[in-house]
């Protein structure tokens, strides 16, 4: 069987660990060259360890708008063209309205919003034709889950932000979609700055709340990227493809 990247290459923020590093790995196996950035050297390395010798594994913060226009000029320095990008890199975190400061606004805005929206700018001249652009949302950009305020509405303008960017870039023959997850086993959870014994009991009621009674996988959620960065979505633009076990649908 014919591998559905093969040829090509593919771009995913935060690739060093959870649903980052499982998509990496899937576009990987369907014969993609692979791109990855992620803050963490030591993650960073041990995940381009399991991609392969031709990986490109660059350090970069997902929020500094001065680290994606670094990223985009080293793929121009080494003549590397992209047909898939994940946006992946968030942050998480919880805190009641009363309590929320600006700089965990800031934080969160930056690097969910601030820093793909200008990664994607500096990107697009490394963007083939018929490339692909997929977003990681969130279901909590719909579900008005308490505590997450700031990082639902984060990933609602970034769902907001895939309509507008298809509009625009279609006429570079460039597709936008949105993967929406729900509560997923990544470590994102365990860096929702909650003590232990309060990150199990969210956990538990969470994962009551979805109708298969359980957290997805990050494979899971990478083959619905797979789906939506390859010729198999062709005819499908501007749209949120939600993965929640039926968490926001039932």
């Amino acid at each position: 069987m014919s591998q559905k990247f093969a040829g090509k290459v593919a771009l995913v923020t935060g690739g060093n660990s959870g649903i980052g590093l499982a998509a990496a790995l899937a576009f990987a196996k369907e014969g993609a060259r692979i791109v990855i950035t992620g803050r963490d050297q030591a993650t960073l390395d041990k995940a381009a360890a399991q991609l392969g010798e031709k990986v490109i594994a660059v350090r970069s913060d997902a929020g500094s708008v001065a680290d994606g226009i670094k990223l985009a000029t080293l793929l121009q320095q080494q003549g590397v063209m992209l047909d898939a990008v994940f946006i992946n890199a968030g942050v998480a975190k919880l805190a009641p309205f009363e309590a929320v400061g600006e700089e965990m606004w800031d934080a969160t805005f930056n690097t969910n919003l601030k820093g793909p929206y200008f990664l994607i700018k500096a990107l697009l001249p490394r963007l083939n034709p018929g490339g692909a652009i997929v977003l990681n949302g969130s279901i909590n950009a719909h579900i008005g889950m308490p505590t997450t305020s700031v990082y639902a509405a984060s990933k609602a303008a970034l769902i907001s932000l895939a309509k507008t960017l298809s509009s625009e870039l279609l006429s570079r023959g460039v597709r936008v979609n949105v993967v929406s997850p729900g509560p997923v086993t990544t470590p994102l959870l365990s860096r929702l700055g909650l003590p232990a014994e309060q990150l199990s009991e969210v956990a538990a009621g969470i994962q009551a709340q979805v109708p298969l009674k359980r957290f997805g996988t990050p494979g899971e959620i990478a083959s619905a990227v797979l789906y939506l960065a390859s010729s198999d979505s062709a005819f499908i633009v501007g749209t949120e493809l939600v993965a929640d076990g039926g968490m926001s649908q039932l």
